[in-house]
């Protein structure tokens, strides 16, 4: 059975949020010539931002600048569309269409702003632009609020409406609800389309069952290859494209398709993740920009339970946006459980005292520079401290852990040997230790003002300096790399943090290691025995 229903692909423009807009001029050219290959009905190419363009950039300034990325052949039947974001692109430079350009244009308005998007729009298409409407979190309209809209854009000259899908939070009677009330009081000639984000793993099946609604009018369903966008991503168009041909005889080349995905889109894997995970499912639970989940998973790298937990107690209002001075405050507020851990302090020091300290950090030259630190270990005889891990291959005398997962992690590795060492913990851990553990307050040894203030190593370095450690030795702590991800002795603890992240990782420690020294006066001596981005930094074998 034939239905009038299109396939738009975004992944130029949903996929920008993963590569910063840079896919580079070959893989911009390349996929456009595939897409036109495949058939697909709308490509968006895009972003319209008010900077200038930057060559191999999926951000344009203008909409002609596409034509230096589009193939030789006619366009024919396909569009060709670009989004703007209601109030953050100043029309005075959209010129007039060009029909062998960009033809159509995405306006994205958050709920409440539909009569000034609206505005904008009669613009747009006063230039001579097709004008699709996206309004983002669908989910939060009301039933009369969904009628007041259809109103709105049968005023306009829109040709579409989308459904947006804006936190991957819709169930199907979600959706059923939506669209019934949009499908009754739109104008028929009105197109509905749908948005989907990934979070609760339900892009496609809620794709599908769009599809399948009855309705005499036009269907547009976004979905990106491989489902590449931010956060959990996209409904995939390569699922969905054959879902079509399959169930409505459309016909979409899915060869074009599959080596699209091939030569353009595979190769990003190896540098950039996206798609469905635990945290983008807790966004989707709660309503949850998705940048809130990030923020948690990139700088604190939080358990998804405590994650919940957070995003729990952050407003309905305040889940919608990302403030992240207010998150850092919930994140410090849920991760400081305050005690009383004076006689701790007390036995941490008098168990450190008058013996050599080397703190063992889990980076790879541990196995690497395994011989030079064991002789150290046999001339030196330290106390041996393995920082937010159980080493392998060496002894320990004491751990310490700040990272509620890595505490998890060494207990289930070996738990005998764990069980077996005296630990010391801050209480966002536990904030109340076994007979072998000494809790401190976490807000002690944490100080705000870096991305990264929570690193292990400097927040044990700060207790080391409160109870009056004057000198300390360091094994492990190598700093990330920034020509590849692998950093850890051990893979299990391996992140995926993509290159801009392990050299803001790598400032942020330079930074604390530099202020806990000033801090001292220098009087607190910091040795490394193993090679270390930070040493580079500070042109020092010491700091």
């Amino acid at each position: 059975m034939k239905k009038n229903i299109q396939l738009l692909d975004c992944t130029l423009r949903d996929g920008a949020y993963i590569v910063n807009s840079d896919f580079g001029e070959n893989l911009i050219k390349g996929l456009l010539k595939r897409l036109y290959a495949s058939r697909t009905d709308i490509i968006e190419c895009g972003w319209l931002k008010n900077t200038p363009h930057q060559t191999g950039s999926s951000f344009f300034h203008v909409p002609d600048e596409v034509l230096a990325y589009l193939p030789e052949e006619d366009k024919a039947d396909r569009s060709l569309c670009a989004m703007i974001d209601w109030d953050r692109y100043d029309l005075t430079f959209l010129p007039p269409c060009n029909p062998k350009s960009i033809d159509s244009i995405r306006v994205v308005f958050p709920h409440g702003k539909a009569r000034e998007a609206l505005e904008l729009a009669r613009q747009i298409t006063g230039q001579g632009y097709r004008l699709f409407l996206q309004a983002a979190n669908t989910l939060s309209y009301s039933d009369e609020e969904l009628t007041e809209l259809a109103k709105l854009v049968n005023d306009s000259d829109a040709e579409a409406l989308s459904i947006v899908d804006t936190f991957g939070a819709m169930y199907p009677t979600d959706l059923n609800r939506i669209f019934k009330i949009l499908d009754n009081a739109l104008e028929p000639d009105i197109k509905l389309g749908f948005h989907s984000h990934n979070n609760q793993q339900l892009s496609f099946a809620l794709s599908m069952q769009f599809a399948e609604y009855e309705t005499q009018r036009g269907l547009v369903i976004d979905a990106s290859l491989c489902g590449m966008g931010r956060g959990a991503g996209n409904a995939t168009t390569e699922l969905v494209a054959s879902y079509l041909n399959r169930s409505f005889k459309l016909n979409y080349d899915m060869n074009e398709i599959l080596d699209a995905i091939d030569t353009y889109i595979e190769p990003l894997k190896c540098n950039y993740s996206w798609g469905y995970s635990t945290p983008y499912f807790i966004a989707g639970t709660y309503c949850c920009h998705v940048n809130n989940i990030a923020y948690l998973l990139n700088n604190h790298r939080t358990l998804s339970k405590d994650m919940r937990l957070i995003i729990e107690s952050l407003s309905p209002e305040s889940r919608l946006k990302y403030d992240y001075d207010n998150l850092e405050e919930k994140f410090v507020s849920y991760s400081n459980k305050v005690i009383d851990d004076e006689a701790a302090r007390r036995e941490i020091k008098e168990l450190l005292s008058g013996r050599t300290l080397l703190l063992l950090a889990p980076g790879r030259t541990l196995t690497g520079c395994q011989e030079q630190i064991k002789k150290f270990i046999k001339d030196e005889d330290p106390l041996v401290i393995g920082i937010n891990s159980l080493p392998e291959n060496y002894l320990c005398d004491c751990l310490f852990f700040s990272k509620p997962l890595r505490y998890q992690y060494a207990l289930e590795k070996d738990r005998i040997a764990f069980l077996e060492l005296p630990k010391i913990l801050t209480s966002n851990v536990k904030a109340e230790g076994d007979i072998s553990e000494l809790v401190v307050n976490y807000n002690l040894l944490v100080k705000l003002g870096w991305t990264y203030f929570d690193d292990s190593m400097i927040m044990f370095l700060r207790l080391l300096e409160k109870i009056g450690v004057h000198e300390v030795f360091l094994a492990g702590f190598d700093g990330f790399p920034t020509d590849e991800n692998f950093a850890y002795a051990d893979p299990f603890l391996q992140g995926n943090l993509d290159r801009e992240k392990r050299l803001s990782l790598n400032k942020d420690i330079s930074s604390m290691l530099k202020d806990i020294i000033e801090s001292t006066e220098g009087k607190f001596k910091i040795n490394f025995l193993t090679p270390s981005v930070y040493t580079q930094l500070f042109n020092t074998g010491t700091l």
